[in-house]
């Protein structure tokens, strides 16, 4: 099964050995750069998205099989359509639950705090 990765980060250690032993994952498949930078910065000033992702769309449809994982996370609009498209070439939609853990600590007389996300499941939408 193969895994693409429809996100603005790296997956994590944690994440990777899940991915592999929950969903059977054995090929982890990031965006190339140029689709990267559109997913990463969808343009906040357009009413109609849907054509911004057809390039993406098109690298999903030409590296995914049928039972295939996606993993998206991102722009809520764009995130939304993406789960509508995975689902019509069926493909499974999936995102990363995380608890997250808050720690404080004073610097400089200031108070500084800093949340560590910790991944649980993947879960399907």
């Amino acid at each position: 099964m193969k895994l693409i990765l429809l996100f603005s980060h790296k997956l994590t250690d944690l994440q990777k050995i899940d991915a592999k032993e929950s969903l059977d994952i054995n090929d982890f498949i990031y965006l190339p750069s140029n689709l990267q930078k559109i997913w990463s910065q969808i343009p906040a000033n357009i009413y109609d998205i849907s054509p911004y992702l057809n390039q993406i769309k098109e690298y999903v449809q030409a590296n995914t099989n049928q039972g295939d994982y996606i993993l998206i996370q991102g722009d809520f609009g764009a995130t939304y359509k993406m789960i509508e498209y995975a689902k019509e070439i069926n493909i499974i939609p999936i995102y990363s639950t995380n608890s997250r853990e808050s720690i404080e600590e004073e610097i400089d007389g200031k108070v500084v705090k800093k949340s560590i996300f910790i991944h649980n499941i993947f879960r399907r939408y």
